[in-house]
């Protein structure tokens, strides 16, 4: 069996290497465009920020190192330009000498990825305007920073690329500004977690331009000028284009493969394309959400190293099946550290699921243990059978395992009560005996089985301040004091249960603590004494951060930028 790979990195490196351990007798080649074949494309922007001193660490495998150990071929510099599909064969450019020839297969894997999105607009390809996904992009912008010494950057788009490339440019010491038409950065998350994202960026010097469209590039005076709509402009000393990514389909579409959303390549559940061994893994191809089963682009490296797998099986003869993606990803922003699984708010919406929603704001490690540190978490379930449908976490430290267990709880179907009876590991420096994750369990029973009515952030403005209903705030009197809700008046919970006859019978009460863990008491003492209690999801930590969201927004310009 003859095996032809286009594209290494991820997905096509990985079956490369799993093909060659089912099958020591096939002839695998792989081609790929650029030098390097299986490179750290997650790590690119920390080797430009300098975090990673070396660029031979990003290359995990050279064309010696793959062919030493599997004896694959590996060709670089090469490029396939077109899939002759009734001849299994696919020619191929040598870009070093401009000779094009044939290569037959057997068995043809597409991993192409996906390249940086161009956006058609004037200006592009001009001097100091770069784009960020190989290796040679990297050293390019990497010696431009180093030769150039530039001051300024500008970055458009506010995804993983883009935020990692703010935090490594910042810390090089660059004015840093971020543009982006959608009114939050990193998508995957909803505004309101997303706000913690924006806060974080400011109190780092990052300036927000969120809500802007670009509209074209011009050549300035060392430097680039950046037209946004409305006749606004930007100067930077450079510019990276950030705005995403777009599947990597020309080949396949000249092949005639059947395309699917956003011109992805669309494979079944074998990976295998709508042609006979052809088979496609990787950024480039369209998948099911798991939550949802709707057809979606997951480009990220973790499903593309499984498909590569599970290709590579069917390939050799197996029966390998690919289930869907959660989108489960991570990034650091500066010292905090973000991470978003399953579906979120809108998601769900248009998907059509019903569903509700909680906030806590746990500590990492038992709070009696020095160093412990809060986090936010947002975990999204199903209203009527309580199963986990999506989680965000904004934190510093513990998010990266509490986002895996709802990973792995929500791949397993798992709901609200599966959450309470996990057996989590614990000990001081690391858990709580009620580890977050066990928290946000008992809290989604507790609405589930009606114990606890919730009202939310979007909820607070509508309130009415006319008497017929009690506001209350059950945080101390200096917490208070340092600031509140308006319309709430304050009973500290500890004196709740003696000042109980200031609050009027027969109207609901809406209750507002830190974090809304003291509200939460407050409710279950108030509900036994015959009131309709309603607890505020997140609390006013949570409360503060999206009221300083809205102050910024309605800014003339971002907040930290000089007008």
């Amino acid at each position: 069996m003859k095996v032809v790979i286009v594209g290494g990195v991820a997905g096509g490196a990985t079956a490369a290497a799993r093909i060659r351990r089912l099958d020591e007798r096939a002839e695998i080649i792989v081609f790929e465009r650029s030098g390097y074949v299986s490179y750290a494309n997650c790590g690119l922007p920390y080797y430009i920020g300098g975090v990673i001193e070396n660029p031979k660490d990003l290359t995990l495998q050279t064309p010696e190192s793959f062919y030493n150990r599997f004896h694959i071929t590996i060709k670089v510099r090469h490029e396939v330009i077109q899939i002759h599909t009734d001849q299994q064969r696919v020619s191929v450019k040598n870009l070093e000498t401009g000779e094009v020839f044939m290569e037959s297969y057997d068995k043809l894997l597409l991993s192409p990825g996906a390249k940086p999105t161009q956006p058609n607009m004037p200006g592009v390809g001009i001097d100091r305007l770069f784009t960020l996904r190989t290796v040679e992009d990297t050293l390019r912008i990497h010696q431009f920073i180093d030769e150039t010494k530039p001051k300024s950057v500008l970055l458009a788009g506010g995804g993983f690329i883009g935020l990692e490339l703010a935090e490594n440019l910042k810390d090089l010491g660059m004015d840093v500004t971020i543009v982006q038409r959608p009114k939050q950065l990193m998508n995957p998350f909803d505004p309101d977690m997303a706000a913690f994202i924006h806060a974080k960026m400011r109190q780092k010097g990052v300036k927000l331009l969120l809500g802007y469209s670009v509209e074209g590039f011009e050549k300035a005076d060392a430097g680039v000028k950046v037209l946004l709509e409305g006749n606004l402009s930007l100067c930077a000393d450079m510019v990276v284009l950030a705005i995403g990514v777009t599947p990597e389909s020309e080949l396949a579409k000249k092949a005639n493969l059947e395309l699917g959303i956003k011109g992805s390549i669309l494979v079944n559940d074998r990976m295998e394309t709508s042609i006979p061994n052809i088979y496609a893994v990787g950024d480039a191809v369209q998948v099911k959400h798991s939550v949802t089963g709707l057809e979606t682009l997951i480009p990220l490296a973790g499903p593309a190293n499984k498909q590569g797998r599970i290709a590579a099986d069917n390939i050799c003869g197996g029966d390998s099946r690919y289930h869907g993606s959660l989108g489960s990803s991570i990034l650091k922003v500066f010292d905090m550290t973000v991470a978003t699984t399953g579906i979120n708010e809108q998601t769900a919406r248009k998907a059509g699921i019903p569903y509700d929603k909680i906030y806590l704001s746990p500590m990492d490690h038992a709070g009696y243990y020095p160093g412990g540190k809060s986090m936010v978490m947002k975990v999204i379930f199903e209203k009527e059978t309580g199963r986990i449908l999506g989680g965000q976490i904004v934190g510093y430290a513990g998010v990266d395992k509490r986002i895996d267990v709802l990973a792995t709880a929500i791949h397993g179907k798992m709901t609200a009560d599966d959450l309470k009876e996990l057996d989590l590991a614990y000990a001081p420096p690391y858990s709580s005996a009620k580890d977050p994750v066990n928290m946000a369990g008992f809290m989604m029973d507790n609405i589930l089985s009606g114990k606890l009515k919730q009202f939310f952030y979007e909820d607070v403005e509508a309130l009415p301040r006319d008497g017929s209903v009690t506001l209350l705030d059950v945080r101390t009197p200096e917490e208070y004091r340092r600031g509140h809700i308006h319309g709430f008046f304050n009973i500290p919970l500890d004196e709740l249960r003696d000042r109980i006859r200031e609050i009027e019978l027969g109207k609901p009460v809406y209750i507002n603590c830190q974090s809304g863990l003291r509200s939460y008491i407050a409710c279950r003492i108030l509900s036994q004494n015959g009131l309709e209690c309603y607890n505020f999801s997140g609390g006013y930590g949570f409360y503060r951060v999206q009221a300083e969201e809205v102050l910024c927004a309605q800014e003339s310009y971002p907040c930290g930028m000089e007008k």
